[in-house]
């Protein structure tokens, strides 16, 4: 961290000798007033930005985890979704032969059941 040469108090209880042909004091308070208002709303802002870079911070490492555990779900799913998704794909082109064959193999029966008859 910076050291800082003065703080806002010190600047505001700061005194000044006055010599001969000197600066005003008055424009000199007035000066400095205004240094004070910029030094201190600078420490708020510095203090503002560690709270939220601590918070930053902490929300890297929460999705740092996640990911992490996401990762490791994921390389282990595939070894248990396989046979799954295998049936899956056996059941889908079961359906699909029935649509697509159904109608003719039906239409066979029946004129196999024709024939049969006569």
């Amino acid at each position: 961290m910076a050291n800082y040469n003065f703080t806002a108090r010190e600047i505001l209880q700061k005194e000044f000798k006055t010599k001969m042909r000197g600066y005003d004091p008055v424009e000199v308070d007035e000066f400095l007033d205004d240094v004070i208002k910029d030094y201190e709303q600078f420490n708020r802002e510095v203090l503002d930005l560690k709270e939220e870079n601590q918070r930053l911070i902490s929300k890297v490492d929460q999705l740092t985890k996640s990911t992490e555990t996401l990762s490791r779900i994921r390389q282990e799913t595939p070894k248990q979704a396989s046979p799954a998704t295998n049936f899956d794909i056996l059941k889908r082109l079961s359906n699909l032969e029935k649509e697509v064959f159904g109608s003719k193999l039906l239409s066979n029966d029946n004129d196999l059941d024709q024939t049969k008859q006569f």
